[in-house]
């Protein structure tokens, strides 16, 4: 099918901004801008086939620019945080911007690649978008230049293929930071989702939520759901890594991860009867449960906020760069990053 083209606003310079809109012969779309990426809607069946938005995002690309939290932007050069803003590479001591106190969250809050404007070019029911920064950028070495393709499937299944080369070695980890709301972006709280991840293992952070370096079991905690368990019963629990996160915001470690794609995640709403299936070739999931989720404008005038969309943001470890014992994220040369996520919607 033909991806359908529409405005979408304009980014600061005057670059006009389009949105794609994806669709398959059951109905479903997906929507994708120009604007960090972003994941902008998904339009998903329940159990009597009706369709609602199930993606919390915004309306217009200059609402984008105000995304304080990351709805739906794919985020790099770097997701997630690093440990006291800096990692040493090659013997040189790289400094990112220290933008959580101390540490580095997301490479660059106003100037990292989710806030920029990123080419598309349309393909058979897939868009493609591009994107090159120099050497330097942010902090980062390596002239990069990096793809993240959007396609959406006959059986409802939207896939996100990242790729991304450098000309010198660097470090590379992307992901997606869409908020899920299986009920429909505009139903308020997800706490009454049931979760199931493949996951036995996490890794617990520091006050400071900075990884510790200790790969931990998750049996006995409330971080197990390795058995589906509904999102809020635990998630106030009295534990020391839910209090100091306000939550769950953890990095799950993926069992069995060895490249290959692999089923990771499954969410199910209990009203609609819509059920998430997520599959990655990625380590790691950051598995957030919005509990900062900020007062902000949505789509159609919805206002969000805490807990009101879950995210799976698949991803090699946070603060990878200073743990070696976790999956090596330095990409350049002959070592090209290529990874693949895929969101599944289908119902009970």
């Amino acid at each position: 099918m033909a991806v359908a083209v529409s405005a979408f606003g304009t980014y600061p310079g005057g670059k006009e901004a389009c949105l794609y809109t994806l669709s398959n012969g059951k109905g479903m779309q997906a929507a994708v801008t120009n604007v960090g990426a972003a994941l902008v809607q998904v339009m998903a069946p329940d159990k009597n086939g009706s369709m609602a938005d199930v993606v919390l995002g915004c309306g217009r690309a200059e609402d984008y620019m105000d995304n304080s939290c990351f709805l739906g932007v794919v985020v790099g050069p770097n997701a997630n945080r690093t440990g006291g803003a800096c990692f040493c590479l090659d013997g040189v001591t790289y400094h990112l911007d220290a933008n959580v106190g101390s540490n580095n969250l997301h490479s660059h809050k106003t100037m990292g690649w989710h806030k920029r404007f990123w080419e598309a070019q349309t393909g058979e029911n897939s868009v493609t978008f591009s994107l090159e920064d120099g050497d330097g950028s942010l902090g980062f070495p390596g002239v990069r230049k990096v793809s993240v393709t959007y396609s959406l499937e006959e059986d409802n299944a939207l896939r996100i293929h990242y790729h991304g080369t450098s000309d010198s070695r660097t470090i590379l980890n992307l992901t997606n930071h869409t908020y899920f709301n299986l009920e429909g972006h505009d139903s308020g709280s997800m706490e009454d989702h049931e979760l199931w991840l493949g996951a036995s293992h996490f890794t617990p952070t520091d006050s400071e939520s900075i990884p510790t370096g200790e790969i931990a079991p998750v049996a006995g905690t409330p971080m197990d759901f390795t058995v589906p368990q509904r999102i809020g019963d635990r998630i106030g629990a009295d534990y020391a890594q839910l209090k100091m996160a306000g939550g769950y915001d953890h990095n799950w470690v993926i069992d069995g991860w060895d490249g290959t794609l692999r089923h990771f995640a499954t969410a199910k709403a209990p009203v609609s009867g819509r059920i998430l299936e997520a599959y990655t070739t990625l380590p790691g999931v950051q598995f957030y449960a919005g509990n900062f989720l900020e007062e902000q404008a949505g789509k159609g005038g919805i206002s969000y906020g805490p807990r009101m969309g879950f995210c799976l943001e698949t991803q090699y470890f946070p603060d990878s760069a200073n743990k070696p014992q976790f999956p090596d994220t330095v990409f350049g040369g002959d070592r090209a990053y290529d990874a693949v996520t895929v969101y599944r919607f289908t119902t009970m």
